[in-house]
């Protein structure tokens, strides 16, 4: 597993920086479902899994490469929040989706599904899927939710939104001039 491991810190390293340049989120983490897709995809429906042992140890290897984006949803979570309180609350909340995934992650592969696991790569292939949907959901959400400030905010005369800056009860990203990273 060492290849995959030094790798894999590669990945995760290069994942984060380009999200960084492009000041882009949603499309870069998508990049992790992305590149075990196909991995799983292989492993799931290759008939050679596991007869061939170099294929199987490569596919297996480039599958445990994958860049984690895990530190840009981290950041990401915070820049959102945009004040102490609520990026406490996202914070935990994200944490512990993070612990839960972890815990069902547990029972992915089983024991009466050895030992190609296809039950196994099936939900994985599935959760693959979904992960993707959900991204492409919350770029969606976070460009029209945006657009929407954009409209209103444009709207206001410069003294209507001065006098909102100074007036509002509004905090953090619930604000009218507060837009979404994503």
């Amino acid at each position: 597993v060492i290849p995959s491991q030094v790798f894999h810190i590669f990945t995760l390293l290069a994942i984060t920086q380009l999200s960084e340049r492009t000041n882009e989120r949603t499309l870069v983490s998508m990049i992790q479902p992305l590149w075990t897709l196909p991995c799983i995809l292989a492993l799931r429906f290759w008939p050679g899994a596991l007869k061939n042992a170099w294929g199987t140890y490569a596919a297996t290897t480039v599958l445990l490469s994958y860049p984690y984006c895990h530190a840009i949803l981290v950041g990401w979570t915070s820049k959102n929040s945009n004040n102490v309180g609520a990026r406490s609350v996202s914070a935990a909340l994200y944490n512990m989706s993070v612990q839960l995934g972890n815990i069902c992650a547990n029972f992915i592969y089983r024991a009466d599904d050895k030992p190609l696991y296809h039950r196994g790569n099936t939900d994985l292939i599935i959760i693959n899927l979904l992960s993707i949907g959900l991204f492409l959901f919350t770029k969606t959400y976070y460009v029209l939710k945006n657009r929407h400030r954009d409209k209103v905010w444009n709207a206001m005369t410069a003294e209507e939104q001065h006098e909102y800056k100074l007036n509002t009860k509004l905090n953090g990203s619930r604000r009218l001039d507060f837009r979404f990273a994503h």
